[in-house]
């Protein structure tokens, strides 16, 4: 990729130095530009890249999904926790149903596991109800599972009322991505890494935006002249949000909540698919939830953590955090001790409500009063499930018509 840029920077050094001009000149003009490569951007470009046009993927990392793409829980959720209206249930349903089938035509592993989501008492049983009655309303599929079953299939499990999703599944989040990035690269997309955006503003003529990068490199800078914009930043899509000069509106804030792993040792596995505790209250987090990956290992998390920082992913060792844990996970599982888990990973989910507010919504839209320049805000779970229904969704506020690859002619 620094070749890329080496390359580029070469075709556009005599324009460079051509002009005196106090606004940036632009050095190059495409037609999108997309800031941020993780499933999201990538999904977006893949799209993009299905109509005639340019487009470039600028990335502050050296290589896609280094954020909340690559650090989470690899689930394929089936839509049913958020509210029925909300972009998050609509484009849910809709990944789920592209993914499955992205996934099989390009033999990326996965698996549809299912997940029971389990409850103990009157108070949990009723949320449960509820939550198969608006699953029945979304037509996505649940049913009850009956005791003997939950005997049968899974002892360690503790429940007095189990609601089956049938079809939640697991993926290899990485080649989600990585295919997503061949498939825009195939077709002409050119992917810029370990490049930050210092600033953004309206062309002179009011066509479009310029975007000054610099490269983490080579401290190189570039000015580039895009017709539209795509703002798919994730944790620092605020950052690139409130570039937006002249707005009336309230600057968006994205809250970094941090969540912890952890992996089960014991050699052979506690359980043989997703168990899910009744969520949190405000859908702050989906609980300390238990996954089983494509390798068959469990793993435990995420908890829920607002933290200042963007990137501390440290898993320090912490007793207090490790107990909340093993008593989390003792609600709902027979057996786990507090020397069966063992630190694993953390990620940070950007989310827009703050410590103690209600659910916000994902964040889709043309920024208002700017043509062409779309923000992708509050990604966080189930945004990996969701991200080609996104991809969709932006094509569309984009005006282009929808162009079909094959595999996502679904009903």
């Amino acid at each position: 990729m620094v070749g890329r840029w080496i390359g580029m920077r070469l075709l556009v050094r005599a324009r460079r130095f051509a002009t005196a001009a106090t606004r940036p000149q632009p050095e190059v003009h495409v037609d999108n530009v997309i800031v941020g490569a993780g499933v999201v951007g990538l999904a977006v470009a893949e799209r993009l890249s299905r109509h005639t046009g340019s487009t470039f993927v600028l990335e502050k990392h050296p290589s896609f999904g280094q954020e909340t793409s690559s650090r989470n829980s690899e689930v394929i959720h089936a839509g049913i926790y958020y509210p029925p209206s909300s972009l998050k249930t609509k484009l849910c349903i809709k990944g789920n149903r592209l993914m499955y089938a992205f996934c099989k035509r390009h033999d990326i592993p996965h698996r549809r596991v299912g997940k029971w989501i389990v409850g103990t008492g009157e108070e949990q049983r009723r949320y449960l109800e509820d939550l198969k009655n608006r699953a029945d309303t979304l037509n996505v599929e649940v049913r009850w599972v009956n005791p003997e079953r939950v005997r049968k299939e899974e002892p360690n499990v503790i429940a007095d009322s189990v609601l089956e999703s049938t079809t939640t599944g697991i993926v290899d989040s990485h080649g989600v991505m990585a295919c997503l990035e061949s498939k825009a690269l195939d077709r002409g997309v050119e992917i810029f890494y370990n490049t930050n955006v210092a600033s953004i503003a309206p062309s002179a003529s009011n066509d479009g935006y310029l975007v000054s990068t610099i490269s983490t490199t080579t401290a190189e800078s570039l000015t580039i002249h895009t017709k539209r914009l795509i703002n798919a930043a994730g944790l620092s899509s605020d950052v690139i949000a409130n570039m937006l000069p002249g707005t009336d509106k309230p600057p968006h804030k994205i809250f970094p909540c941090k969540g912890h792993y952890y992996s089960f040792l014991p050699s052979r596995p506690c359980v043989r698919r997703l168990i899910y505790p009744v969520p949190e209250r405000n859908l702050k987090g989906l609980g300390i939830h238990c996954t089983v990956d494509l390798a068959g290992r469990v793993k435990f998390g995420p908890d829920a953590l607002y933290i200042d920082s963007k990137s501390d992913y440290a898993i320090s060792p912490d007793d207090d955090r490790k107990r909340n844990f093993v008593r989390a996970i003792r609600m709902y599982l027979k057996g786990v001790e507090a020397d069966d888990i063992h630190d694993d990973y953390a990620g940070i989910r950007p989310k827009l409500s703050g410590p103690g507010e209600p659910f916000r919504d994902f964040v889709i839209e043309q920024a208002p009063g700017y043509e062409g320049w779309i923000n992708l805000l509050g990604i966080e779970s189930p945004g990996l499930t969701a991200s080609l229904a996104i991809a969709e969704k932006v094509e569309h506020l984009l005006g282009y018509e929808r162009s079909s690859d094959g595999w996502d002619d679904i009903s």
